[in-house]
């Protein structure tokens, strides 16, 4: 079974990508939907022990937690200390299942794929990109977002250039959704030989 890592700065379109490997067929492991998962189960009580006041009826709420952690190194550590041994765990989880089933292809959807070590954890690597231009519309474009807050996201993440580089396979969004559903069915056709 091949492991196909799938990551990419914020507003690159790495979602929407993830969803097309879901409609040919390949299993997805997402990390963000595992992590929303786990904020309303296993996870809850052991972020509210670690940031009292964070859950909601036993959910961690997101945005009090987030008031909490951001811009805050040393709660930002904690909390990824509860949070990704956790999602690794699921990851691996899946991993299991499928290669029991025995999938040819599965994709690992880590948003921060580079940035914590996870190229050890696949076989290779699809970035997904799109012009500096296009991402900085389609991040501003969503709630609750601001110049100041993009710009605190991208000083964590890996620069774009630095994944392309990386990277065994690149999927650029910019040029639209059919480009992007043509490059991830020649990927998946490459990978898994059908």
């Amino acid at each position: 079974m091949i492991v196909l890592g799938l990551t990419g700065s914020i507003g690159m379109g790495k979602s929407t990508t993830a969803k097309m490997f879901v409609d040919a067929g390949v299993p997805v492991h997402d990390s963000d939907e595992t992590v929303h998962r786990l904020y309303a189960g296993k996870a809850a009580p052991l972020v509210e022990a670690a940031f009292p006041g964070t859950t909601v009826s036993g959910v961690v709420d997101r945005t009090k937690l987030g008031a909490r952690v951001i811009g805050n190194a040393a709660a930002l550590k904690t909390l990824e200390a509860i949070v990704h041994p956790l999602v690794r765990a699921d990851a691996d989880a899946f991993l299991a299942r499928h290669r029991a089933a025995g999938a040819p292809l599965v994709v690992l959807d880590i948003p921060l794929l580079f940035e914590t070590g996870g190229r050890n954890r696949v076989d290779k690597v699809v970035v997904v990109t799109a012009p500096a231009d296009i991402q900085r519309a389609r991040v501003l474009a969503r709630p609750d977002m601001s110049e100041e807050k993009l710009a605190a996201i991208l000083a964590k993440q890996v620069p774009d250039a630095e994944k392309r580089r990386q990277a065994d396979f690149v999927i650029d969004t910019g040029e639209g959704m059919d480009a992007a559903r043509a490059a991830v069915g020649a990927i998946i056709a490459e990978l898994s030989g059908r």
